[in-house]
């Protein structure tokens, strides 16, 4: 019978220190290693793509490092991680909106669409934690379509206001 060659299992980084009870949290690093696997140095060992989304989903900071050259691919990785949601069950983006986002790549307005989408985003998860709950709290208040109404009227004069800036001038 072959021997099983020994797991490869990375030394610790001397450099993450690791949180105490008092002391603020620091960021969680994961190295990917050239065979494609993510190792989590907090914990010694290897994660998957889903694990790195529950840190996400917990708002845990991290990075993810290229073991070899140190490099930050993180948002590799989180577009790693939205591939395959968008290849499961329901996806979020149309392939006109995707089209869309391809189309400001080298476009003069491609600096600001970054901002615009992160603005925005933060603006529905503001709306979420607070007019949802709220909608909710009250026990005969009717969720239904108001509070979408809401979010989507919101969402729409942030959309006028930025888009207003560079509408040409009449």
């Amino acid at each position: 019978m072959p021997k099983s060659k020994p797991k490869f299992v990375p030394p610790p980084d001397p450099e993450i220190r690791e949180p105490s009870g008092s002391e603020p949290q620091t960021q969680r690093v994961i190295k990917k290693y050239p065979n494609r696997r993510l190792y989590d140095t907090r914990t010694s060992s290897y994660i998957t793509l889903a694990e790195i989304k529950q840190l996400v989903m917990d708002s845990e900071p991290f990075s993810v490092v290229d073991a070899k050259t140190s490099e930050d691919i993180s948002r590799s990785i989180l577009l790693q991680i939205i591939l395959e949601e968008e290849a499961g069950g329901s996806p979020m983006f149309t392939a006109p909106v995707l089209e869309n986002i391809i189309r400001f790549y080298g476009n003069t307005m491609q600096g600001f669409m970054g901002g615009y989408l992160e603005k925005n985003m933060q603006s529905l998860m503001d709306l979420q934690r607070t007019v949802i709950p709220a909608a909710l709290a009250t026990p005969l208040a009717p969720l239904g379509n108001n509070v979408f109404l809401q979010m989507q009227e919101h969402m729409q004069k942030q959309t006028e206001q930025f888009l207003s800036t560079f509408a040409p001038k009449r």
